[in-house]
């Protein structure tokens, strides 16, 4: 487990992050979103040891990263996939990192091949398009099989294809019971592969619940064999609604339950009945521009 206490960073009279504080569970993929500038990768980079907090800490299982006798072999991090040297071969980078944090070089060429990179491996780095730069970063953080995965914006430069086997790689390393930790700008693909959504806005959390709490309903969907009859039915029973150009109607504020009780009173026949639901595009916007 993670735990995150009142992680602070100060540049001067500048306060970048201010007064953080989250937990990470095992078994849960947790989306860390925010627009630039809101102080995402500078907690990340503060969690991982490598920028130090004015104030608060994160702790990994009761000890701070650099307090941890092999921090590669418990957190694997992807926090800048242009940071290695352009002149080797992506082997030779994997080959030096598993030496670096005491794993067989054998496990090299397993996380090569689970990566993709097995046909470029001997190529050098400065080769590498942005996607392939992406999946020897995460290869690299996978090499010691570690229970955390903190990943910052992991599907730069990855195609279609690519954000698919991410989104499954990370699903499969919680679902063993992994933790993982992912910021992205890719709202929809976060939607889909998260637990629970960590929402940051200058500098402060300004959201941490469940993907589907956050979502939650907003409103139900109703199409109807007589539309018409149906609008005037939940009109008289107190509800607003509003006409879809489909010939659909949304009735805001209301759960399909009670839509379907009107219906069911007045004896219409429905031909759908769902709750309609806010996009995590309108709650990052709505979040972010109120912080």
């Amino acid at each position: 487990m993670i735990t995150v206490s009142g992680l602070t960073k100060k540049y001067g009279d500048r306060t970048v992050v201010d007064d953080v504080s989250f937990t990470l569970e095992p078994g849960t993929v947790t989306g860390f979103l925010g627009p630039n500038g809101a102080g995402k990768t500078t907690t990340m980079r503060m969690m991982t040891g490598l920028v130090a907090p004015s104030r608060g800490s994160a702790m990994v299982d009761g000890r701070l990263y650099v307090e941890l006798p092999n921090p590669g072999a418990v957190i694997g991090t992807l926090l800048d996939a242009s940071a290695v040297h352009p002149g080797r071969t992506g082997r030779t980078h994997l080959r030096l990192l598993a030496q670096t944090i005491g794993v067989s070089v054998g496990r090299v060429d397993d996380v090569l091949d689970l990566v993709g990179l097995t046909d470029a491996a001997h190529r050098r780095i400065a080769g590498y398009s942005l996607g392939m730069r992406q999946r020897l970063g995460i290869a690299g953080a996978l090499l010691a099989e570690p229970p955390v995965l903190v990943f910052d914006e992991p599907a730069n430069g990855l195609d279609p294809e690519g954000i698919r086997w991410m989104r499954d790689l990370l699903r499969s390393h919680a679902a063993r019971g992994g933790t993982v930790l992912l910021s992205s700008h890719l709202l929809g693909e976060v939607e889909h592969t998260v637990d629970r959504l960590l929402v940051i806005g200058n500098g402060r959390i300004v959201a941490d619940a469940s993907v589907a709490e956050l979502l939650g309903a907003e409103g139900t969907a109703v199409r109807a064999v007589d539309p018409a009859a149906l609008a005037l039915s939940l009109e008289a029973a107190g509800f607003h609604v509003q006409h879809g150009a489909d010939g659909g109607l949304v009735a805001p504020g209301t759960d399909p339950s009670q839509v379907g009780a009107v219906a069911a009173a007045a004896g219409l026949t429905l031909v759908d009945l769902r709750p309609v639901q806010r996009g995590i595009e309108d709650l990052f916007f709505q979040l972010t521009t109120v912080a």
